[in-house]
């Protein structure tokens, strides 16, 4: 309480001492409890998020996924809503909640993720794919438990849809769409690499291989990358910190 006035966090309701209600949308507190004022916008901003794994499953009890926790999505959708934008979140299986305010999708497998994402898509300012999506799925599921056998179990494999790439190529003039390219090794040349084959506005690239950032982890470090040129590198740092940069940099009303 700071001179008979209570701060709360971005997107609670506050009373004021003239009784009415008011949201919290206009201003944000960072991350050292200052205020911070940005400029209100005349229409908020429609943003699409995706996060997490998804999962494809064998049989109902096995399933190829990958280890995203979805906690950058989840971060990025939260600074987003503090912003005084429309979030929309379409997320895998992730055992953390979204922030008050964010409207969460939620789904299993990489074709759910299109299915919810594609009318979503052609009504929002901007896309934001951090999901990380499996990239292939098993080309038939079985109605029961696969059963332990001596002989070796041969899967047969199908590509899962590109969500990424196949939306950024319906974008607008009024539209941008944000990337993630989670890589071990030649972080930033598959990160350039993808910016351009996937027709992206700006790539986020972060090294997973890396101890203590990426992946499951509470840190991230990230190289943003932006189509005309632009690169800025930030991190380690909490996801919530890294989530205010990357959208300090793309926004662009």
């Amino acid at each position: 309480m700071t001179s008979g006035m209570c701060m709360r966090s971005p997107g609670r309701r506050a009373w004021g001492r003239c009784g009415q209600c008011c949201e919290i949308s206009a201003r944000a507190v960072d991350r050292h409890g200052s205020w911070c004022h940005r400029k209100p916008m005349t229409k908020p901003l429609r943003c699409l998020l995706t996060a997490g794994p998804t999962r494809e499953h064998l049989d109902p009890v096995r399933f190829l996924s990958n280890g995203s926790s979805g906690r950058m999505g989840y971060a990025l959708a939260e600074a987003a809503v503090a912003r005084g934008w429309e979030v929309d979140l379409v997320s895998g299986p992730v055992a953390i909640k979204a922030a008050v305010g964010v409207t969460v999708h939620r789904v299993v497998s990489a074709q759910e993720m299109f299915a919810a994402c594609e009318p979503l898509f052609a009504r929002c300012d901007l896309f934001i794919a951090v999901a990380a999506v499996a990239d292939f799925r098993p080309k038939a599921m079985e109605v029961h438990k696969t059963k332990k056998a001596e002989a070796a179990l041969v899967l047969e494999l199908e590509p899962t849809v590109d969500i990424l790439k196949t939306l950024a190529a319906r974008k607008t003039a009024a539209q941008r769409v944000v990337g993630f390219a989670a890589e071990t090794r030649d972080v930033e040349l598959y990160a350039r690499r993808k910016l351009t084959e996937k027709n992206l506005d700006w790539i986020v690239a972060n090294d997973v291989g890396r101890a203590g950032i990426g992946m499951e982890a509470v840190d991230n470090a990230v190289i943003v990358i932006g189509r005309s040129g632009e690169r800025a590198v930030f991190g380690p740092a909490p996801k919530r910190a890294v989530a205010e940069f990357i959208l300090d940099k793309i926004a662009w009303r």
